[in-house]
C-alpha cells in the first residue's frame, strides 16, 4: 500500500508541484544569497516555471533576476534560412556578458528541455561549425562555471516537443502529463517536505564521496560488454556529489536531479575501450551506440550507430575534446533508472548510469582546487577544452573496481550496484 505522503504527494495539483520544483532550485539548487543577481537561460516554453523561479528568487532577496530565453523554432530557422557564413559566428558579446556577471557574483540557473532531435536532419557540417563557435564563445563562462566561481544549478521543464520523444506513443497532452509525473517524482517534489528530502539526499551522497576520496584510488577499472576500460584518476584528486561550496562562499547543487558521484580523471592516464549504455542527446542529434578506444588518455578510435559525424565533428572541437574531464557512478538502481526510460537528456540520463565526459575537468575535483591555478591544475592531470559533454557508460551490466596505487583490485559495484 501507498505511505500516506505517497498518497498526499499525488494528490497535489500541477501548478503545486510546479511552485516546489521552483522552490526547490532556488533554495536548495542555487542556495541563493540575499543582494545576489541571478542569470536563467530556459526555452521559451518554460516561461512558467521562470515566473514561479523569478517569484522564489526576489523572495529569497535577489537583487535582480535575468532571463535569456531560447525558441527551437527559430533556432531551427537559422539552419534553413541563415547565410553560411552564419556558422562560424556566435554571441561573444552575450557570453561575454555572462562572464562578467559570473565574476561579479551573479549566480546561474539553467533550465533545460529542448526537442532532443531537432537538428537531425539539418547538414551535420553546419551544426559542427556553430557548435564550435558556441563552445569557444562559451568557454570563459564555463570555466568560471567549471571552477564554481559562483553558485549555479540545472533544473528541468517538460516541453511538448521533450516530452514527444519520451512518450512517442501518446498524445502531446499525456505525453507532456507523464513526463511532468516523472519529473516530479525523480526531483522529489511530491515528498511531504521537498527541501528537506533533498538534503538528505544530498548527505548521503557526500558521505559516499568521502568515502572514495579517502581510498585514494589510483584508477577504475569498468567491465562489461563491449567495455574494458582503465581511468586512471589525476593526481590529489578528490570525490565530489552534488553539493558543492563556491568561491564566493556559497553552496549549490548543481544538477537537479543529481545521483551521482564524480571525480577527475588524469587526462593521460586513460586506457582500453568502451561502449555506451544509453544514447546522447547533443546539440539537437541523437548519438547512440557509442564505441570509443583510449590510449594514453586521448580518443583514437570512436564510432556510434547514429550521428557517427557529429561525436567526430565533437572530438574536433580542440585537443582536450579527446580527453576525459570527469568519471560517474551513479547505481543501476537509481530512481531515474528504475524509470525504465530513455530521457534523451543528459541531466536525466547521466543520473540512470555511471559515465564520463569529453572535455573540461571542474577544479572542484581536486584537492584545495579552488586556490590552484591553471597550471597547477594541468599538472594534476585536469583536462581543459570548449566542452563538457557527458555520455553514460553504466548499467546492471557493468562492473566497477578500484585500483589502488600498488596495483591491488577492490570491488565497487557490481551489476551496476554498490559492493558496499
Amino acid at each position: 500500500m501507498p505511505t500516506r505522503a505517497e498518497t498526499e504527494g499525488s494528490a497535489l495539483s500541477h501548478g503545486v508541484c510546479l511552485d516546489r520544483l521552483a522552490a526547490v532550485a532556488v533554495t536548495f539548487g542555487l542556495g541563493l544569497a540575499t543582494g545576489q543577481e541571478l542569470v536563467i537561460t530556459a526555452p521559451i516554453e518554460a516561461l512558467p516555471l521562470v515566473r514561479r523561479i523569478t517569484e522564489h528568487a526576489y523572495k529569497a532577496g535577489a537583487a535582480l533576476v535575468t532571463t535569456l530565453f531560447s525558441d527551437d523554432v527559430a533556432t531551427l530557422s537559422r539552419f534553413r534560412f541563415a547565410p553560411d557564413q552564419s556558422f562560424d559566428r556566435a554571441a561573444h558579446w552575450l557570453y561575454e556578458g555572462m562572464a562578467a556577471a559570473i565574476r561579479n557574483g551573479a549566480a546561474r540557473m539553467r533550465i533545460v528541455g529542448e526537442d532532443p532531435g531537432l537538428l537531425r536532419e539539418q547538414d551535420p557540417l553546419k551544426i559542427a561549425r556553430a557548435n564550435r563557435a558556441q563552445a569557444s564563445a562559451y568557454r570563459p563562462a564555463l570555466e568560471l562555471i567549471a571552477s564554481f566561481a559562483t553558485n549555479w544549478t540545472v533544473v528541468p521543464y517538460a516541453t511538448p516537443a521533450w516530452a514527444r520523444v519520451v512518450f512517442p506513443n501518446e498524445s502531446d497532452e499525456q505525453a507532456q502529463a507523464k513526463l511532468w509525473d516523472t519529473i516530479f517524482a525523480t526531483c522529489r517534489i511530491r515528498e511531504v517536505d521537498p527541501i528537506a528530502a533533498w538534503k538528505a539526499h544530498a548527505a548521503r551522497l557526500k558521505r559516499r564521496a568521502s568515502l572514495l576520496s579517502d581510498k585514494r584510488y589510483a584508477a577504475l577499472r569498468f567491465r562489461g560488454p563491449g567495455t574494458d576500460l582503465k581511468v586512471g584518476l589525476a593526481d590529489d584528486h578528490e570525490w565530489q556529489a552534488s553539493t558543492a561550496s563556491t568561491k564566493n562562499g556559497l553552496e549549490c547543487n548543481g544538477n537537479i536531479p543529481t545521483e551521482e558521484v564524480f571525480t577527475a580523471p588524469h587526462k593521460d592516464r586513460v586506457d582500453g575501450f568502451v561502449r555506451s549504455t544509453r544514447p546522447l542527446a547533443y546539440q539537437g542529434t541523437l548519438i547512440e551506440d557509442i564505441s570509443i578506444r583510449f590510449a594514453d588518455g586521448r580518443v583514437v578510435e570512436a564510432d556510434a550507430r547514429t550521428g557517427a559525424h557529429v561525436l567526430q565533428k565533437v572530438l574536433d572541437t580542440d585537443e582536450g575534446a579527446r580527453r576525459l574531464g570527469e568519471v560517474a557512478l551513479v547505481p543501476a538502481s537509481s530512481p531515474i533508472s528504475r524509470s525504465g526510460l530513455l530521457f534523451y537528456s543528459t541531466l536525466f540520463d547521466e543520473n540512470a548510469a555511471s559515465h564520463l565526459a569529453l572535455g573540461q575537468s571542474y577544479s572542484k575535483c581536486f584537492r584545495g582546487g579552488a586556490a590552484l591555478s591553471q597550471a597547477d591544475l594541468v599538472n594534476r592531470g585536469a583536462n581543459r577544452s570548449n566542452i563538457h559533454i557527458d555520455w553514460m557508460i553504466g548499467s546492471s551490466q557493468v562492473d566497477v573496481d578500484g585500483v589502488t596505487v600498488d596495483g591491488q583490485v577492490e570491488s565497487l559495484m557490481r551489476a551496476g550496484e554498490w559492493d558496499s
